[in-house]
């Protein structure tokens, strides 16, 4: 195939085989019941249901590179492509992840192209997985072009990424029923320069059952307890920012929340989490455990904030569990039933993330 890209080149890639559905002219449909599992209107939505696991990967797998948000040093994704040639790996770097919008700078190429990109790796059948190159800005402008009912058709693959990412995350759980894995970036620092995250991840793709109980020991408990639920989550501001979209669930009900986020003022966290509270989202949630809040100033102010806006709702919380936008990025896995015991600082799978 076409796909194979020159060695330690990741610019000069050839453009897949593949043909996509068109991406000008979506093929999504008004969103429905039968679509996105939304109750109709006046029935209670159900609670949160286990999701499909993708297979785990094998030596030799191949995987492609997307970039769906914003633009990639170039030299950073080189070091992240060696890491997985490193883990015998055959990854490929989708043509449009090295663009940069002509306009806005904070996007990597047109929404299009972005698009594109994604749904042919995913409709590649000699893919096994589709990681992401970075986050920042710009997976909810693409998000909506994607053909679902094409991807969907493809089957399950293994998809990683965080921070902007989230938007399709929840995309994946609500229009295709997916498990998906809330991890380090290939063109990310923290993916490149810190062993722990990078193990966390390769122990997540080949040998899923040996990271059961995640937790690097330094999780502090706010709510004492023990919750089981199904796992969602993602960057928090992400999660209030898609409220009201085709992709949003209308509820959290029997779900264990995993949140984090990046550079926000304590107030904005405050309100971040006060619009999840009055939308309902978090209306039932079994349990809470919170990742980084890098740069999230001022930090004291934060901690409070998260227990004000939290500790009300009666579950077990758990912070620090180092993972989101840090050194040590642990990779965790959405759309999986689970235990968290907040007083002992650790979430328990109840099944490996991967089949």
């Amino acid at each position: 195939m076409s796909l194979t890209p020159p060695p330690r080149t990741p610019s000069s890639v050839t453009p897949p085989s593949v043909s996509p559905p068109s991406l000008t002219q979506p093929s999504l449909t008004t969103p429905s019941a039968t679509t996105t599992g939304l109750a109709p209107p006046g029935v209670a939505a159900p609670a949160l249901v286990p999701l499909t696991r993708p297979a785990r990967l094998r030596p030799g797998a191949r995987v492609a590179v997307v970039s769906p948000s914003g633009p990639v040093p170039e030299d950073r994704l080189t070091a992240g492509l060696d890491i997985l040639r490193g883990w015998d790996l055959d990854p490929v770097v989708m043509p449009h992840v090295l663009d940069r919008h002509p306009r806005f700078g904070y996007l990597a190429g047109a929404d299009e192209a972005r698009a594109r990109d994604l749904q042919t790796a995913w409709c590649d059948p000699e893919v096994s997985a589709v990681l992401c190159a970075r986050g920042g800005y710009g997976a909810q402008r693409m998000t909506d072009l994607l053909d679902w009912a094409a991807m969907r058709a493809a089957g399950p693959k293994v998809f990683v990424g965080y921070s902007d990412v989230t938007a399709l995350h929840e995309a994946f759980a609500v229009r295709m029923g997916l498990s998906t894995l809330h991890g380090p970036m290939t063109a990310a620092l923290s993916f490149i320069e810190n062993a722990q995250t990078q193990d966390s991840l390769r122990a997540t793709l080949f040998e899923p059952d040996t990271v059961r109980t995640l937790g690097l020991g330094t999780a502090r408990t706010l709510v004492p307890g023990r919750a089981a639920g199904v796992t969602f989550g993602g960057c928090v501001s992400l999660l209030a920012a898609e409220l009201g979209t085709p992709h949003a669930r209308p509820t959290g009900r029997g779900g264990l929340l995993l949140i984090e986020d990046i550079g926000e003022e304590g107030y904005r966290v405050d309100r971040i989490l006060t619009q999840l509270l009055r939308s309902g989202l978090l209306g039932g949630v079994t349990g809470i455990a919170l990742g980084s809040w890098e740069d999230c100033t001022p930090g004291e102010e934060v901690r409070a904030v998260l227990l004000d806006r939290l500790g009300g709702l009666g579950v077990p919380v758990a912070g620090e569990f180092g993972f989101g936008h840090c050194s040590t990025a642990q990779t965790m896995p959405l759309g999986v039933p689970a235990v968290l015991d907040a007083g002992a600082g650790t979430l328990t799978l109840d099944v490996p993330a991967l089949v």
